[in-house]
């Protein structure tokens, strides 16, 4: 069965050509002009995955808004911005939202496919995982950070970080290695998605923003400029604790 894909673009012209392009790729295709249109759809039914242009319109934040709303609803659904604004301000504001990745609209139909078909997968592997479906916070342990892996969830001093699926997989990975430099390139590959260097900075600054809602003096990943992040525990910890799910195994 064709993955669903909805596509939220107010160009006429664009929201056309893109349709009619990732149908041909083999998506089956729902396209929207509006916020209300799309959200009015999405409390109906969640696509397999979101492209969204961030004005719509007059208003120059919806598919900010759009995002932000569709991460209430669900940490694993893909979205992906594909927009005219290149800035990194956009950027940024983007990823910490929550999207997975953001494209400008002269990245090629060929590209995008790749991109889609990416975060797509992730989530077939997410899905053939062995599920936990009664997890609970963790008991709390000596270290400030408790991860279960069954359930893609993370708490920081007994309180559940908010992190999208991607960025839930990056700090997985710095936290397999604590004290090691992890690279761009490894933190792409553990999130399973190919994006660009500076996607992957603006997910390890909203991985930070989530950490300090809770406490705002955390400073645990720290970057190392060319090379990468490190994750340091406080200075009173060693390693993170196990998946709950993991150790009951």
């Amino acid at each position: 069965m064709a993955k669903r894909l909805a596509l939220v673009e107010d160009d006429d012209v664009l929201r056309a050509n893109y349709a009619d392009l990732l149908s041909r790729a083999g998506f089956s295709v729902a396209a929207y002009s509006d916020k209300e249109a799309a959200l009015t759809a999405f409390a109906e039914a969640l696509p397999d995955i979101v492209l969204l242009d961030i004005a719509l319109g007059s208003e120059r934040d919806a598919g900010f808004e759009i995002c932000g709303e569709l991460r209430r609803r669900s940490m694993t659904l893909p979205i992906v911005f594909l927009t005219s604004h290149d800035g990194d301000v956009d950027k940024i504001s983007g990823l910490r939202l929550g999207a997975d990745d953001y494209l400008t609209k002269d990245v090629s139909i060929d590209y995008l496919t790749v991109r889609i078909e990416t975060l797509l997968r992730r989530l077939e592997t997410l899905a053939s995982a062995p599920s936990c479906a009664n997890a609970l916070r963790p008991v709390p342990s000596r270290s400030s950070l408790d991860i279960d892996d069954s359930v893609s969830r993370a708490w920081w001093q007994g309180t559940e970080v908010d992190l999208p699926l991607t960025q839930f997989w990056m700090l997985r990975e710095l936290c397999r290695h604590p004290g090691q430099v992890i690279s761009h390139a490894a933190l792409m590959r553990a999130a399973r998605i190919v994006v660009e260097p500076n996607t992957i900075t603006a997910h390890v600054k909203a991985i930070r923003d989530a950490f300090r809602r809770i406490d705002p003096g955390f400073d645990c990943i720290r970057t190392e400029r060319g090379r990468g992040y490190r994750w340091v525990p406080p200075s009173s910890e060693g390693q993170v604790t196990a998946s709950v799910a993991a150790t009951r195994r």
